[in-house]
């Protein structure tokens, strides 16, 4: 008789992987799984899972880094297991103070519930809808009366949640915590009672309030989640987090030109990180490109393609990557102009004491870059371009021969200007 790890199971009247099979895609891309013995005990049992993951819609638009944890929710469903999606119409009203230096401004719940309907929309995009049930928490925190509250919070303790580390420093600062926020992981533990939570996931920022889950399903005498986290996604830039306020995201919605575009744009080193937590090639494929990094063999432009198309293809529908692709080509392998380029005098092409142009300064004074770091990081990438030709990496005194009046230069898609 097979193993018990290797045996297919079979839920709802389908294959699905074995254990090992199904840990293995389950931890690629994952922060920490705790704990790791449980969710393999939960999933020897061959029955579904449910799978739960809690958002706050504080914001109408999606971005490829909410997206993280919903692609691997999706893995799950994959292979047969349940996914709860808890839109957070009661805790948004508080606002989730996890990583927060600050108390966060709690939402109207007309915002909330019009966010909501667009959030839902775009997580269908990642989320099989037969297979997800979609409920909102504000049907019973609204409802909760001071008894139950007070027996709720009872099972808290309030040095425990001085631990978690934004509080801790909030507090070690001498900054404001409402005692509103210490109510928010209370009722984020008790989403995961009311919908019998196997296994929750979140932001590794989230780790205090997925293990808070944990401790009050146990002292209810329930069995407890497990609590997965996933990494923050690293923005356009390489450097921040993915955050419109950053302007350094990938929107579930931009149109797919735009989306192939701004993926293109990305720092060599993060494409692997990329296909890791937003494409949807296998386990192996990934590995495979990880292997190619580290040993030097990899073509970071042949990949962002790659994983450009892939992307695209996800979220606008198969093919649409390939037109996107095309599009993109058109525009920039041809050397087509934008008709709106920006315009700068010539002499922003200043010569120094070496006799040379500093590349650095010319994309920051020409606003292809915020500052001469990022113009180095740029140049280092091999993203820039002066009338069409790609300048050497890592080389920053260039030759001023090559700027006079009409030279164009360019990085990415959407950063251009011409000298005149």
């Amino acid at each position: 008789m097979a193993s018990r790890h290797l045996r297919r199971f079979f839920l709802e009247g389908y294959a699905v992987l074995s254990v090992e099979e199904q840990l293995k895609v389950i931890t690629s891309g994952t922060m920490q799984i705790v704990p790791m013995d449980e969710l393999r005990h939960k999933l020897e049992k061959g029955v579904p899972l449910n799978i739960k993951l809690g958002v706050d819609p504080t914001s109408p638009d999606l971005h490829l880094g909410h997206a993280v944890p919903l692609r691997k929710m999706r893995q799950f469903q994959d292979f047969g297991h349940k996914v709860t999606l808890i839109i957070g119409n009661g805790t948004a009203l508080i606002g989730d103070p996890s990583g927060r230096d600050s108390t966060r401004p709690p939402l109207t719940e007309e915002q909330v519930e019009a966010n909501a309907q667009t959030y839902v929309e775009q997580a269908m995009k990642v989320l099989d809808p037969q297979k997800t049930a979609i409920v909102h928490n504000g049907d019973w925190l609204k409802p909760l009366d001071l008894a139950k509250m007070l027996e709720l919070m009872s099972r808290f303790n309030v040095a425990r949640i001085l631990e978690r580390e934004d509080f801790h420093n909030r507090y070690a600062g001498g900054l404001s915590i409402s005692l509103h926020e210490f109510i928010y992981p209370v009722l984020q533990a008790y989403d995961s009672v009311v919908v019998k939570a196997d296994l929750e996931m979140g932001g590794n920022d989230q780790i205090f309030n997925l293990l808070a889950g944990r401790d009050l399903m146990r002292s209810m005498g329930m069995e407890p989640q497990v609590a997965l986290t996933v990494p923050l996604l690293v923005g356009l830039d390489g450097h921040k987090k993915m955050s419109k306020s950053y302007k350094n995201y990938v929107g579930l919605t931009d149109g797919s030109n735009d989306m192939y575009g701004k993926l293109m744009s990305i720092a060599d080193e993060i494409v692997p990180m990329y296909f890791r937590l937003c494409s949807t090639l296998s386990v192996d494929e990934i590995d495979a490109i990880d292997a190619a990094y580290a040993d030097g063999s990899a073509d970071p432009y042949r990949l962002k393609r790659q994983l450009a198309r892939n992307i695209v293809d996800l979220y606008h529908g198969d093919g649409a990557g390939d037109a996107a692709e095309a599009a993109f080509d058109a525009q920039f392998k041809q050397n087509k102009v934008p008709d709106d380029i920006a315009e700068f005098p010539l002499s922003v092409a200043a010569v120094n004491d070496e006799g040379k142009v500093y590349l650095a300064k010319l994309l920051s004074d020409v606003k292809i870059a915020q500052s001469a770091g990022e113009a180095r990081r740029l140049i280092d990438g091999g993203g820039v371009k002066v009338d069409g030709v790609a300048m050497e990496r890592k080389v920053y005194n260039v030759d001023p021969a090559l700027f006079s009046v009409g030279t164009v230069i360019q990085s990415g898609k959407k950063r251009w200007a011409r000298l005149v």
